[in-house]
């Protein structure tokens, strides 16, 4: 049978799934769940919805209950610990299995890059069903009727990809926010970062479609779309016709309906002076920005390929601030990256300092095999990291919480998110700057703007009160 684009072809795929599903649903008098996990980033969350859509137009019934007809995994290999969570879950699975063997459990995403993990499941875990990578998601119809019709192992990694396929279905988590991806891969080659390894060379969608994509969530409701891309400031540059990133965001503001515009991640090395002067004249576009900047030290920085010094990054911050008084910045910290010194670590504590970050991620450095890094000399020694991880916390938390205060007692706009899981009759909201808000309100507000009065800072959040 020939197929007019891969869209058409996975929608057949997914016709002949559900016939098989249908009929084993006849079989046991019940609808068939699936329970699709996701670790890691934004990224993988959206590939999820795609996912979660896939089984949604096959007939399975989604699940958060493990204990499922099908489990999927979608992995994340960034860090080791994420690794070895997968490992110990997958034993878990392994005892559900053995008291239903007809139960299919299938594992994707970006661990599944690496060749040595993948041989490690064909050793030590057998019972795994389905195996394919961050290339082919799209295949996940196709590769699960192969496996629903053959009964065995279905194993399918591709190493790259230049193919973007639209127009598959998609559940999404809310029914008012949505990510959206602009661009897959990554070009940067950071030294300590797996990333590009397995998720390939940087590949732009057009605007066209980005911008239909977005009309068409606003027409469905959504008010707030997060921009995707591992370097979204370097979108566009793939395209037969480049567009920057700065040029799609002015397009993005003109969709009626959409009234927040949030996107990440942004690389230092290419964040344009038109990016911030777009950023600073728009009424849409949040006010954060999330750029890391992994270490204070220009000699460590030099070694991590980043492509920037710590002054030029501290010119950048100061541009910022000078267009956009009041932005949040948040940021990404590696604590010791291979052979750190102690004046190294003093130089980013000197840049959380003077940048004085409204939040950061801090992570100590995890060694990716396959990555520069990895065969760097002079790894540091672990009770020196855990050290200077603690310094840096409590240094971070300390400024995050003085940034917090500062807004207490003012009046701001908030979206509403969702009912409070800790507090009966309140709601939790997020500002513009990213900030979260727990207030008083009622479930019809959620997926709304409404107007809140921050009453406390509560540390790393605050406590309102709605102004009507």
């Amino acid at each position: 049978m020939e197929f007019t684009n891969e869209a058409e072809k996975q929608k057949f795929y997914m016709k002949q799934c559900r016939e098989l599903v249908q009929a084993k649903e006849q079989q046991y008098g019940r609808k068939l769940t699936a329970c699709v996990v996701t670790f890691g980033c934004q990224m993988n969350f959206k590939d999820s919805e795609k996912l979660i859509g896939i089984l949604k137009e096959i007939g399975y019934e989604q699940t958060e209950n493990e204990n499922a007809d099908l489990v999927l995994y979608n992995t994340c290999t960034v860090r080791e610990n994420a690794n070895l969570k997968i490992y110990g879950r997958l034993g878990y699975l392994s005892k559900i299995k053995e008291k239903n063997p007809e139960m299919i459990i299938g594992l994707c995403g970006c661990m599944m890059q690496e060749a040595h993990v993948v041989d490690k499941l064909n050793k030590s875990y057998r019972f795994i069903d389905l195996i394919f990578g961050t290339h082919n998601i799209f295949l996940l119809a196709q590769l699960l009727y192969e496996r629903l019709m053959s009964g065995h192992k279905v194993e399918s990694i591709w190493n790259g990809t230049t193919e973007i396929v639209e127009d598959l279905p998609s559940v999404r988590k809310y029914s008012f926010k949505s990510g959206v991806n602009i661009m897959y891969g990554c070009n940067n080659f950071c030294s300590y970062c797996i990333v590009p390894y397995v998720r390939g060379r940087e590949r732009s969608r057009t605007p066209e479609d980005i911008l239909r994509e977005i009309e068409a969530l606003a027409a469905n409701g959504v008010v707030e779309v997060m921009l995707l891309g591992q370097n979204v400031n370097s979108y566009g540059k793939t395209l037969e016709e480049p567009v920057t990133f700065a040029q799609l965001l002015k397009r993005v503001e003109q969709i009626d309906g959409i009234e927040r515009i949030r996107f990440m991640t942004s690389h230092p090395k290419d964040l344009s002076d038109d990016l911030i002067a777009v950023m600073a004249q728009s009424k849409k576009i949040c006010k954060h920005l999330h750029l890391p900047v992994q270490s204070g030290s220009t000699a460590l920085l030099k070694k991590m390929n980043r492509h920037y010094t710590k002054e030029d990054y501290l010119a950048l911050v100061e541009k910022l601030r000078s267009a956009i008084p009041d932005i949040a910045l948040t940021t990404d910290i590696i604590v010791g990256f291979p052979e750190e010194t102690e004046e190294d670590f003093q130089d980013t504590l000197d840049i959380v300092e003077k940048v004085r970050y409204d939040s950061a991620f801090t992570f100590i450095y995890s060694k990716r095999s396959g990555t520069p890094a990895a065969d760097m000399e002079h790894q540091v020694a672990e009770e020196v990291v855990q050290e200077r991880f603690q310094r840096l916390l409590n240094l971070v938390n300390r400024i995050s919480k003085e940034k917090t205060k500062l807004l207490e007692k003012t009046l701001q706009p908030v979206l509403v998110e969702e009912e409070n899981k800790k507090e009966e009759g309140y709601v939790t909201g997020r500002l513009s700057n990213n900030s979260l808000v727990h207030f008083p309100g009622k479930k019809e507000w959620i997926g709304t703007i409404v107007n809140v009065y921050l009453k406390e800072a509560k540390g790393f959040y605050y406590i309102g009160e709605k102004v009507d």
